[in-house]
């Protein structure tokens, strides 16, 4: 009497959310949180700070105990929060305070081209898990990839260094722009949109650069295990 195989278990799916756990934990719940309690809730500028920093330090602090590794991203945030409360002692000049936030986007745009050297490039926290999505079969090949293809390791450092490149950018033309332009045209607009030009300039530039040849690497090398 022959007998009737049982149905293979499906294959278990990550969360769609499971690939960006980093990106949200280091980076958007720490943004998110302190401006929902600084501009929503009206608290204290640096008790909002203090407050956002819980969950990266958490996190940096259960990496280093739990895995032996450092989190880049989630110590990079609190160091930022850290330095953000150390400067909202600071007083001056209207032209001095709208320079000292420069000081911000440098240590970040240092930070990064520093992981780089490190051969650890910081913005591969958020690059990854927007090429993979929740894909294991381009995960194993970003795994495989990063490990023995050289042209692959050079755009994911490329990546890291053009970001780290227009925050440093972003920091030169904002001191720049607070010594040279009237001060009513940089408290208005002046600085939203040097951060947005850095912000544009890493998208496009990353994008074209590295996140496009990165893709076709992936969907290359997922094609060969298929």
């Amino acid at each position: 009497m022959s007998q009737v195989a049982a149905p293979a278990a499906a294959p278990d799916r990550p969360h769609p959310l499971a690939a960006f756990k980093p990106l949200l934990l280091d980076l958007a719940i720490p943004l998110g949180s302190y401006y929902l309690l600084h501009s929503a809730l009206g608290l204290d500028l640096l008790l909002s700070l203090a407050l956002s920093s819980v969950v990266p330090a958490a996190h940096s602090l259960a990496d280093a105990l739990r895995k032996r590794t450092f989190n880049a991203l989630a110590t990079v945030m609190v160091v930022v929060n850290v330095l953000s409360m150390a400067l909202s002692f600071t007083s001056g000049d209207a032209r001095l305070m709208m320079a000292k936030d420069s000081v911000l986007s440098s240590f970040v745009g240092l930070s990064i081209l520093w992981s780089v050297a490190r051969g650890r490039p910081m913005m591969t926290a958020g690059l990854k898990p927007l090429l993979i999505k929740t894909s294991a079969a381009k995960s194993a090949a970003w795994d495989r990839l990063s490990a023995t293809d050289t042209r692959f390791r050079r755009h994911e450092r490329t990546f890291s260094l053009v970001w780290g490149a227009a925050l440093l950018t972003e920091c030169v033309a904002r001191v720049i722009g607070a010594y040279t332009l009237p001060v009513e045209t940089m408290a208005s607009w002046g600085s939203t949109a040097m951060l947005l030009g850095a912000i544009a300039l890493g998208i496009v530039a990353g994008g074209a650069l590295a996140v496009a040849p990165m893709e076709k690497l992936l969907e290359e090398a997922t094609a060969e295990t298929a």
